[in-house]
């Protein structure tokens, strides 16, 4: 089994490292901003078009993995699939020809290759991502997304992998990686998944991050795979309003690469998590990148099933539905959509400060949208609740004269 997790971010290099997770032996950080830290090496069958090294082949797990036990999708799914969501994968691509994401993934774009339209997926981290939210059920496989009907917006912004303890490949620049996020906006997102960690603060990250925020968008960021090294403070998942999302294993308890510190909101399964390779099987792998996309189809699901929801009231929601959790670093503790689904409880948790987000004086036609619809079932609502109370005073007005009209030998008066 391969640590694959967030891909970090380094500022300082020639040009910003963006990586999966640690090795199973990660450097020391004594630095955080000039650590080399990169994807694990993939372990996926196939390869997609023009990649420089085809994956290591996988072969199809039919065992259901414990994330799926733990989870019931069975139950889930009668209430809510993610029809209708879109969900932003913004990773290093995701194969659409896996059968398991068959239909599932639309034309997104590629900010490491212009001209791509985010299909292609050379290391196998985001196909595992996007199959962890949305991957449909298939004869020989026991894996099966939480939010199957999900649509998945792919955005490619890295190619590296781990070689040798080394990482090697592309990487987009920070300013490229807020760029991607923006887009994903554009283009009609309703969640955004980053299994992406910057361990510094960047302005247009921020003011992207901000961006989405404001349009309604839920964001889902892992917190990083660096609790041995520190916990060096992770972005986006520490900015106002994001989830950061921490791993546990099978035990429920908290992984040990998993980091700690107020940026945690939650956890989920981050540990021998199974997901679909390139082109076609299954692998294992942990960290918190693997974590994330359980909060992020959650969210998909939420957002079908309670859609006069604003994007701050899933995340409260999915805090305040969470399990309790055995001791600190677990945020708010341990996700579980049923709960988070069906509780009448959960609403919107106040943040201490707001997301300082660029200014833009146009309305966005797809926010305006969005509001005009709420704002239709809210008065569908209140439309419904005063007929049925006409209706209920009918019914007592009623109740309370026919009889005492009898009583009195009421008799309607003789029209001739």
């Amino acid at each position: 089994m391969s640590r694959y997790g967030p891909r970090p971010f380094f500022p300082g290099l020639a040009a910003a490292l963006l990586a999966a997770s640690v090795t199973a032996a990660p450097a020391v950080v004594t630095d955080p901003t000039a650590v080399t830290v990169a994807l694990a090496a993939p372990v996926a069958a196939g390869m997609a078009p023009n990649c420089a090294t085809p994956p290591a082949l996988a072969r199809s797990v039919s065992a259901v993995p414990w994330p799926q036990q733990r989870y019931a999708p069975e139950r889930l799914h009668p209430l809510a699939t993610g029809a209708g969501v879109t969900v932003a994968v913004v990773d290093s691509g995701v194969d659409r020809r896996h059968p398991q994401l068959a239909g599932r993934v639309l034309g997104g774009t590629d900010l490491l290759d212009p001209g791509g339209d985010g299909t292609r997926d050379c290391v196998g981290h985001g196909t595992g991502v996007a199959s962890i939210i949305a991957a449909v059920p298939h004869d020989g496989s026991g894996l099966r997304g939480l939010a199957p009907a999900a649509r998945i917006l792919p955005v490619r912004v890295s190619e590296q992998q781990v070689v040798d303890g080394q990482g090697t490949g592309r990487t987009v620049a920070p300013d490229d990686f807020a760029r991607a996020i923006r887009w994903a906006v554009d283009n009609n997102a309703d969640v955004v998944n980053l299994s992406v960690v910057l361990y510094a603060d960047h302005t247009a990250v921020r003011d992207a991050v901000g961006y989405a925020l404001a349009r309604d968008v839920v964001v889902v960021a892992a917190v990083g795979n660096l609790h041995g090294n520190g916990d060096p403070r992770p972005y986006p998942a520490a900015y106002e309003g994001v989830l950061g999302v921490g791993a546990i294993g099978a035990d429920g308890v908290r992984a040990d690469f998993s980091q700690v510190g107020s940026y945690v909101d939650l956890v989920a399964p981050g540990s021998d998590v199974l997901m679909a390779a390139p082109g076609q099987g299954h692998h294992r792998a942990e960290g918190t990148s693997y974590a994330t996309p359980f909060v992020a189809a959650t969210a998909a699901l939420l957002r079908e099933y309670h859609p006069e929801l604003s994007a701050e009231e899933v995340a409260g929601r999915l805090k305040s539905t969470a399990d309790p959790a055995p001791g600190n670093g677990y945020g708010a503790g341990v996700l579980n959509p049923y709960r988070a689904i069906t509780e009448t409880t959960g609403g919107a948790v106040a943040r201490s400060a707001p997301v300082i987000a660029l200014a833009d004086d146009r309305p966005d036609p797809a926010l305006v949208a969005q509001q005009n619809r709420r704002a239709d079932a809210r008065q569908r609502a209140v439309l419904l609740a005063t007929v049925g109370g006409v209706v209920v005073v009918g019914i007592v007005l009623v109740a309370l004269v026919v009889p005492r009209g009898a009583r009195r030998r009421w008799r309607p008066a003789d029209p001739n």
